[in-house]
């Protein structure tokens, strides 16, 4: 465009994508994307696909699945949400997120057809609806070999599910995003269950009973095959190491041993043991049945991060940024700071979506955190941090609680309430309570993404 700078296109692209409907104004019916990628040429159908569902540990699985098919040596594309500091971490080629050039390329390729499939339905795509088909045109002219895809949310009725994959990951299943998806496991499960396709294979991380049920029950209805965190694969011995952790796993194929993951916490362990199996699935399905190389496995998972999950953003005192969101995820946490850290003092600085179960993620800070600082992020859904304030002292009491309108304040005031009380070198910050949270401290701390 003439007299437009690449960096003003990008960001005229980006808005333009903002303005329509958000990922939190969920209609659920999957005939848009189909009629969009129907009128590019089913774009979607060029790579081999392996789907990514949970409630928990998606985005991690995710990352070490593609770190494992590049050592592989194939071209990988990879989509997640949601996004931490830019949207074009969301589709990542090569191990990279696009680039603003390609980004806006690629809209601009599929511009006219988004208008198209805008008059041919009911209502206009959704920010999300458009993200995914850009994702699988990247994708189908990069070109890929595969393509790691994460589901939004749910599974079913989710616009990543035009796809079909050879491997169907189903990460840990917990009550989430009750505003559309049901208010029980069981019901969860079926949602998430849709990405289990005929003759795939599903690779299932440990389930409560009841969600372990009806994914065993649909994956047999569909004819695919199961393999079970716990039983064909799973972790077999792991230690705390300086900067993350030692393991040993047991995959479908052979063991792996004296594996280092720069992660923390047992949840990411598991999220290492089900990417392995994913990638053994997906490679026996494509007749290399020899398993995979264990000093492959080793360096590619030594390599891996995942921004915003237990990602140490600062020291002394140590900050702590993760994106646990949900009280089954907030539990891991917990676990995981308090295995792999030693503070004297952890003061935590909390934000959290007015929609989430939020007596359920404070309560397992309560026992870890010497006091908390509660705010908001930079999310219009972001519960206010005088509400929060007040469901917070019901948990911690009203000595332990302090009240901050802005995170960068907020951030501020614990390391001074860290400091204050804490040994020199032993005091340490959390931040904590959504993706947006994680994303803003980030941001604040490191820079931006652009």
């Amino acid at each position: 465009m003439s007299g437009v700078s690449a960096e003003q296109r990008y960001a005229e692209v980006t808005a333009e994508i903002l303005s329509r409907a958000p990922e939190s104004d969920i209609d659920p019916r999957l005939d848009r994307v189909r009629t969009l990628l129907d009128l590019l040429g089913d774009p979607h159908r060029n790579f081999r696909v392996i789907h990514v569902t949970g409630t928990n540990g998606k985005t991690s699985t995710a990352r070490m699945i593609d770190a494992l098919m590049r050592a592989r040596g194939l071209r990988v594309g990879r989509y997640t949400s949601p996004h931490l500091r830019t949207v074009r971490e969301r589709i990542v080629v090569d191990g990279e997120p696009v680039s603003q050039e390609r980004f806006v390329e690629t809209y601009d390729d599929i511009r006219p057809y988004i208008d198209m499939a805008d008059e041919m339905n009911d209502a206009p795509l959704s920010f999300f609806e458009i993200l995914t088909v850009m994702a699988y045109a990247a994708f189908a002219d990069s070109p890929v070999d595969v393509a790691v895809v994460e589901v939004g949310m749910g599974g079913r009725w989710d616009a990543t599910n035009v796809v079909d994959g050879d491997v169907a990951v189903v990460t840990p299943i917990g009550i989430d995003h009750t505003d559309y998806l049901p208010d029980t496991l069981h019901g969860i499960a079926e949602e998430k269950s849709g990405i289990i396709k005929p003759g795939s294979v599903a690779v299932l991380a440990q389930q409560p009973v009841s969600a372990a049920e009806v994914l065993l029950r649909n994956a047999a209805e569909v004819g695919a095959q199961v393999a079970r965190e716990g039983l064909e694969f799973g972790v077999t011995s792991r230690e705390v190491a300086v900067g993350g952790q030692q393991l040993a796993l047991k995959g479908l194929t052979r063991d792996y041993e004296d594996l280092f993951l720069p992660l923390f916490g047992a949840h990411q362990a598991g999220n290492a043991a089900v990417a392995v199996a994913a990638v053994e699935a997906f490679a026996s399905a494509g007749e290399d049945a020899e398993g995979l190389d264990p000093a492959m496995v080793a360096e590619a998972l030594a390599g891996v991060d995942s921004p915003g999950r237990m990602e140490v953003v600062r020291t002394s005192p140590t900050v702590i940024a993760d994106a646990a969101h949900n009280p089954a995820g907030m539990t891991a946490t917990a676990a995981a700071v308090g295995e792999a850290f030693s503070f004297s003092r952890l003061v935590g600085v909390v934000a959290i979506m007015a929609d989430k179960d939020v007596e359920g993620i404070l309560d397992p800070l309560e026992p870890l955190l010497d006091e908390i600082v509660v705010t908001r992020n930079s999310s219009p859904r972001s519960l206010g941090p005088e509400q929060l304030g007040h469901l917070a002292r019901q948990v911690f009491g009203d000595d332990r609680v302090h009240v901050v309108p802005r995170l960068d304040d907020a951030i501020d005031r614990a390391v001074g309430l860290a400091e204050e009380g804490g040994e020199l070198g032993g005091t340490g910050v959390l931040v904590t309570g959504s993706v947006v949270t994680a994303g803003d401290t980030v941001h604040l701390l490191r820079g931006s993404g652009e």
